[in-house]
Order: C-alpha cells, then sequence, then structure tokens
C-alpha cells in the first residue's frame, strides 16, 4: 500500500481541527511558462507555478490570509503589536525586534529528506510567511527533482536579498545550516547569501516551557499554548518518504500534505512569536513559571534590572517559586554591592526552608568577610553543616567536595574566633 493511501485511512482517526480559513491561492509567478512542465494543470489548481532559470525550473506557490485571520487564540494582526511593544523593553534580548517593523520578520521552515545535517541531505521545499500591508503571504520554494536546485536557489535567494530577521524553529542549529550547506555546492551559479538577525523561537521555548511541557516540539506548542489544532496534518517524519515517492512516481498530489503541513508551520511561527513576545515583555498574561523563567532568562544574558523587576514580581504574586527568586534577587543585589538586601534575603530564607544549606553559607561569607564577626560567621557555618548532613547527594565525590569545602569552613573560623578572642 502506498503512503498516499495510508495517510487516507489514517484520516478518520485524526481530530482537532483548524478552523476554515478564509485563504487565496496565487499560481501566477513571473519567467513562467506552465506548458513546459509536467502536470501543468494540477500545479496551476494548487495554487503553483514553475520558475525557469536556464532551462531548469522550481515550483512556487503563493497563498495569502486576510491579517485579521484567527489562527488559534491570536490573529495574524497581533504580531504588529507584539513587535511594538518590544520598542519599551530598553535591553538585550533574542526576541527584541529593535528597529523592525513586522513586515521585517520572515517566518521560515524548511522540509528535508532527512534529520541529519551534512551534504547528503537534501532540501526539498522552502517555506516562508510574511506580514504585508493588509494579508499574511505563504511564499513556498519546491524542488521537483534533484537536480533542479540552482533554479530553487536561485529564485529563492533573489526573492529574499532584502531579508532582515529569520523567525525559526530550530533554524540556527538545523534549517539555516542546511541552507548554508546546499549553498556551498552551488554557489558558482547563485546568489550569496544574505545577512540577517535570527530569531530561534525553540530556544526560548526550552527557556520558558522545558518543565511544564511534556516536550517542547512545535506541535506541542501550539496545540498546548497556541490554541492551535490541525486536522489530517501530515506528520513531519513523512515528509521525506512521501517526496521519494513522488520522485518515484511523479504524482504531485503526493505532497498536498507536505505542502500543508509546511505552510502550517510558518503561519504558527508568528502567532508563536506573538506569544513569546508578550509573555518576555509582560505585554500578555504570564504564568508564575512564565514570569520565573522570563527572569531566569534576563539573568542569563545580564541584564539585571529586567531580572530584578521580574522576580519581585513573583515574590508579589507567586507562591511556588518564591524560594528560588529570593536566591536569585540575593544573588544579584550581592553583585550590584546591595548587600544590605541580599542578607534581608538569605535570612527569609533561613526560616523558610529548614533543609536548605546556602543562605547560611552566603551569611557565614558575609559575616567573615564584610563584618568580620567570625563568631557569627562560624554560627552560620555550624549550621550550614548541620543542613548539609541532612541532605543526600547524588554522587559520593560531589558529597566528598561539600564536606570537605564546610569542614575547612569551620576550622577557618574557629581558629579566628580564638584568634580575635
Amino acid at each position: 500500500m502506498s503512503i498516499k493511501n495510508k495517510l487516507n485511512r489514517l484520516k478518520k482517526h485524526m481530530v482537532n481541527p483548524v478552523s476554515e480559513l478564509p485563504v487565496k491561492s496565487e499560481p501566477h509567478i513571473e519567467n513562467s511558462t506552465p506548458e513546459k512542465i509536467q502536470h501543468a494543470d494540477y500545479w496551476e489548481k494548487f495554487g503553483a507555478s514553475a520558475y525557469f532559470f536556464e532551462d531548469d525550473y522550481c515550483i512556487v506557490r503563493k497563498v495569502t490570509y486576510p491579517l485579521d485571520t484567527q489562527w488559534g487564540r491570536y490573529r495574524f494582526s497581533d504580531v504588529l503589536k507584539a513587535v511594538s511593544n518590544w520598542k519599551d523593553i530598553d535591553a538585550d534580548h533574542p526576541l527584541h525586534a529593535k528597529d523592525l517593523d513586522a513586515s521585517d520578520l520572515l517566518f521560515f521552515d524548511t522540509e528535508t529528506t532527512g534529520l541529519s545535517g551534512g551534504a547528503g541531505n537534501t532540501i526539498f521545499m522552502l517555506g516562508m510567511s510574511q506580514i504585508k500591508e493588509d494579508h499574511v503571504l505563504v511564499h513556498q520554494f519546491f524542488l521537483p527533482g534533484p537536480g533542479s536546485e540552482v533554479a530553487l536557489y536561485h529564485y529563492f535567494l533573489n526573492h529574499v536579498k532584502e531579508l532582515r530577521n529569520l523567525v525559526t524553529y530550530n533554524g540556527k542549529s538545523f534549517d539555516w545550516p542546511q541552507v548554508k550547506t546546499r549553498h556551498t555546492l552551488i554557489r558558482d551559479f547563485v546568489p550569496s547569501l544574505p545577512e540577517f538577525g535570527h530569531f530561534d523561537l525553540l530556544h526560548g521555548a526550552r527557556r520558558l516551557w522545558k518543565d511544564t511541557l511534556p516536550a517542547v516540539k512545535l506541535s506541542i506548542v501550539e496545540k498546548e499554548l497556541l490554541g492551535v489544532n490541525r486536522i489530517h496534518d501530515t506528520p513531519g517524519y513523512l515528509a521525506p518518504m512521501l517526496y521519494f515517492q513522488y520522485c518515484n512516481e511523479g504524482d504531485p498530489s503526493l505532497l498536498e500534505g507536505v505542502f500543508q503541513h509546511n505552510e502550517w508551520d510558518v503561519l504558527s511561527l508568528i502567532t508563536l512569536y506573538t506569544h513569546m513576545s508578550g509573555i518576555v515583555t509582560g505585554n500578555a498574561f504570564r504564568t508564575e513559571r512564565e514570569t520565573y523563567e522570563s527572569a531566569r532568562w534576563f539573568e542569563a544574558l545580564n541584564q539585571k534590572e529586567h531580572a530584578i523587576s521580574l522576580y519581585q514580581e513573583v515574590l508579589r504574586t507567586g507562591t511556588s517559586l518564591t524560594s528560588p527568586s529570593k536566591k536569585s534577587l540575593a544573588s544579584l543585589h550581592k553583585k550590584s554591592d546591595g548587600l544590605e538586601v541580599s542578607v534581608r534575603y538569605w535570612l527569609e530564607l533561613l526560616d523558610e526552608n529548614e533543609l536548605d544549606e546556602e543562605p547560611a553559607i552566603e551569611l557565614s561569607k558575609y559575616y567573615e568577610h564584610v563584618q568580620k564577626d567570625y563568631e557569627k560567621a562560624l554560627h552560620f557555618a555550624a549550621l550550614a553543616y548541620s543542613r548539609w548532613k541532612g541532605k543526600k547527594r547524588l554522587t559520593k565525590k560531589k558529597e566528598e567536595l561539600e564536606k570537605l569545602a564546610l569542614a575547612k569552613r569551620i576550622e577557618r573560623l574557629e581558629q579566628r574566633v580564638i584568634q580575635y578572642s
């Protein structure tokens, strides 16, 4: 049984439809001569046409959606506000739109013959969506045969030569490196790769939701957070097999599901960027965990003021993450000479968790090195050791190192107390 027939049998088991959406296909392409290609009538009905370059061609498909189209929880137009809100954030961040407009963002995804990297893996579809004045344009570039890459990349690279910023999902590690690899093989015949900024939303998804979602695959993020439910979606892992079957049989209808899957991917990237930006900038509802992870993200970027503000928001509104937020606040204030504030947080943490030795260690350091109060420093060092003994360690080596460090601290402080008594 062919893969196409298997998919048809599976359709009745696939639920959770994407709502019926108003779309418009645009079959006309410049330099297009449909009568010279196989299945020209089919491609034209499918909203696609051929782009010729030096006796070869690629297939190009365009689809438009009204800008106010609802896609899950969001309308596509919501990305305009999401981009604008970044202008109020005076901090470096991997998603910061800075001087960009929404139309400068190119939401990009590829379909390949395999999931591994290297020259043996071919991209057979390049898909992207972009915000226009009153609509969203989906643009897909398809490789009709392994020997047509020059035509494919010639059209694609000419089309994106003014590219300012890509938005992808794992594009920094996979999609764009694959484009660069394929470009290396044909670079003498096609335009150069453009320079651009790059937002990889997978990195943000891991930071925000790795502890709350079963996985951060785009399909899971779509369903759980964006409210996007697909019907009759062709799984991504089937795309290479369907492409190989198409190459063997020459039936373009085999690929309809692959085109649709890629189209939905690049549309969902618009709403995911909208959602993620709203969380990080504080212009959308965010859970306690999302606020905390946003704070950690800014802290990792050395954006202390934003991190402190978000940790303090957790203290005001949260419950389960107040202790780790206080630890982070204590650490941030310590680095910026706000030791008095740090001490207050460490003392609160001592009362909140009788099994945590870290605040006692920090207080011991503070009284030894800042206040020169060796008796208090010894008191907190002994308290830290007492708490440490009640905890289990994952490895014997780590346990021995921690024990040795505490023992040295206590021994040194005992000698100081004797010396200055």
